[in-house]
């Protein structure tokens, strides 16, 4: 307990899954949390944290929407020390020559330009707050393919070099930037169970570790990236997946 004590945090797609997860891990580490997603469910997230935790309506694939969302962090808790550019949405599996146009570029909006104004947008305050961290999710198909989402895919490929780019452009300001490159993760939509518990797989997963993640267990990977217990680490993709990548 305590790791991110002191420590001022937005999340964006606060609203479900992953996304919820960690603004309330980060709020019992310590942190204010500035809850931020375009669901409406962003408020809910805020509710069930408390005092310690402000909501913020906004689409991170508007510049406008970001620029809100970091000066609400600052206006209501003086500063930012922690980004977490967590929204994005998957879709169907296509083939390539099936995938809709309009789709695609979607996904490059919020998957991929919601994270670079995350993180561009981030960076006056963490300076002024001598630093901070900056992590984004991104994908285990941004490090491998896989058949159907190619789409999807290059997405999240795309955050991934955004981060290393990013990584080195802002380490003399003492900003780690890091993503996070989950697998299966179930996130319950269709009804989540209370403890964000995975159910039992009906049929033979394709990860090593054979089951299904958790939001929780996405969570505390965010917290260790968020906290000084990562205080020597920038420019990583790190792999939260059963195996997936390394099989």
């Amino acid at each position: 307990m305590g790791k991110l004590t002191g420590k001022v945090a937005v999340v964006t797609g606060a609203g479900s899954g992953m996304g919820r997860a960690s603004a309330l891990l980060f709020a019992e580490e310590g942190a204010k949390v500035v809850c931020a997603d375009v669901s409406g469910h962003e408020e809910s997230a805020a509710a069930e944290i408390g005092k310690d935790a402000i909501a913020v309506h906004a689409d991170v694939s508007q510049a406008s929407d970001v620029r809100a969302m970091f000066a609400a962090a600052v206006d209501e808790f003086g500063r930012l020390d922690v980004v977490f550019n967590n929204a994005g949405f998957n879709a169907p599996h296509h083939p390539i020559e099936e995938t809709d146009d309009e789709l695609f570029d979607r996904l490059v909006a919020v998957n991929l330009r919601g994270v670079f104004l995350g993180i561009k947008y981030a960076v006056p305050a963490l300076r002024a707050s001598g630093g901070g961290s900056i992590i984004s999710t991104a994908s285990a198909t941004g490090l491998v393919g896989r058949k159907g989402i190619a789409a999807y895919g290059a997405t999240k490929g795309g955050v991934v070099s955004l981060t290393m780019g990013a990584a080195l452009d802002l380490a003399e300001d003492n900003i780690r930037v890091n993503c996070i490159c989950p697998g299966m993760i179930y996130t319950g939509r269709g009804g989540a169970p209370a403890d964000n518990s995975a159910p039992v797989p009906d049929r033979k997963m394709p990860v090593p570790m054979a089951r299904y993640g958790t939001p929780r267990e996405i969570a505390t990977a965010a917290v260790f990236l968020a906290s000084d217990d990562s205080s020597y680490i920038t420019g990583v993709a790190l792999p939260v997946d059963g195996g997936y990548v390394a099989e």
